[in-house]
């Protein structure tokens, strides 16, 4: 670092933005950790890392050379601030071109946990020197949008799919009819499937529950998060049985396809409800049991939304 303090202009406005990774934070945080990570992704697209050293701790030193298409090296040359792996890092640089500074630029990257993934969020703030790097500065938002998208191929690249399986039973007072139409029925099936409490504001709803028909959920959580459900049933019995397979979507990003069997037999209380699931967690998301959690709970509500 320079100390230079010779700003040639109102500084730039900070920018801030995040994303949702289908990852645990940790993963997410590791990809800062190494040069050789960082020279996978800690570039726009179309720009190349040439160069990078990268000591992840505090003082340590952040280096990173960025090669333009035409040739053209711009020098991003500071140290760590805070290291709080996996919530928290922080680094001040100075970013030059031929040898000359032109801006300063000091970055938090904070790591959170959100909904079985990790929502990653970088704030920055600038010093401009030469006014001929300004436009570089107010490009940075483009620039870190499509980094991001470097960044979500990296982390699926290095993270394992991960199976899970489940089965659960409820016994409750009701018909088969009445529970196949908890599942079939558009009404029916926004009385528990969704709404209420911390659950999801339903944005989007179409069914059609039939072998070979489709069904969408779409919800928006209060962090901003949107949730996607898509289902797609192969086989479809009256008050007996519904077999589908469906994806999972952490905003735009698939973080399951799961396959699942709802089977409703009598029984001298009523009604039996087996509910069975296998699954393939994508790129990282760790489910530590969470899908399984979730099911219960939607049972409970589909119960309650029967005999209540």
């Amino acid at each position: 670092m320079t100390g230079k303090t010779d700003v040639a202009a109102a500084a730039p406005r900070t920018l801030k933005m995040s994303r949702v990774f289908a990852a645990p934070r940790e993963l997410v945080f590791q990809c800062w950790t190494t040069a050789e990570r960082m020279k996978r992704w800690f570039s726009p697209e179309g720009v190349e890392v040439s160069e990078a050293e990268i000591d992840c701790r505090p003082g340590g030193a952040f280096v990173i050379c960025m090669r333009m298409p035409d040739g053209t090296e711009h020098w991003c040359r500071g140290a760590f601030g805070d290291v709080v792996a996996p919530e928290r890092l922080t680094f001040d640089c100075e970013v030059s071109t031929h040898g000359k500074v032109g801006f300063r630029v000091r970055t938090q990257v904070e790591f959170a946990a959100d909904h079985g993934g990790a929502r990653m969020t970088v704030e920055q703030s600038y010093d401009i020197y030469d006014e001929a790097f300004r436009f570089a500065v107010e490009g940075s938002a483009e620039g870190w949008r499509t980094t991001l998208d470097k960044l979500e191929r990296e982390i699926a690249r290095v993270s394992p799919a991960v199976r899970g399986a489940f089965a659960l039973e409820r016994v409750f007072r009701a018909t088969p009819a009445q529970v196949f139409k908890a599942f079939a029925d558009p009404k029916a099936k926004s009385r528990w499937f969704a709404g209420g409490g911390d659950d999801p504001t339903l944005v989007e709803r179409e069914m059609d529950v039939r072998p070979g028909g489709r069904e969408l959920a779409v919800g928006k959580w209060k962090s901003g998060l949107t949730t996607r459900f898509e289902a797609y049933y192969f086989d479809v019995v009256p008050d007996r049985r519904l077999v589908y397979a469906y994806e999972m979507h952490l905003d735009a990003v698939k973080i399951s396809v799961s396959l699942a069997c709802i089977e409703i037999e009598p029984h001298a209380a009523g009604v039996r409800l087996k509910v069975s699931e296998q699954g393939l967690f994508l790129d990282g998301y760790e489910d530590n049991g969470s899908r399984e959690h979730g099911t219960n709970f939607l049972m409970d509500k589909l119960v309650a939304s029967i005999v209540g």
